[in-house]
């Protein structure tokens, strides 16, 4: 999976960011099995991950903040 950028993230809906955030764990999984087993082509995919992952949740949670803010000044 490519390094992702912060502005394509947010054109992606919360079901789409869900996803990836499902598919970007799986592959931190996989990475790190396989890092435990065998020498990993690229040890920095690893970090790119950690980094996408945290780059989606921040999205998804800014996106809630303003969603709770709407709600209570409506």
């Amino acid at each position: 999976m490519p390094k992702t950028k912060a502005a394509d993230l947010h054109d992606k809906d919360d079901e789409q960011l869900t996803l990836m955030l499902k598919e970007t764990q799986e592959q931190i999984f996989r990475l790190r099995v396989q890092s435990s087993t065998e020498r990993l082509e690229a040890p920095s995919e690893l970090l790119k991950a950690r980094r996408d992952i945290a780059r989606i949740k921040t999205i998804l949670r800014l996106r809630e903040l303003k969603a709770e803010t709407q709600a209570s000044s409506s």
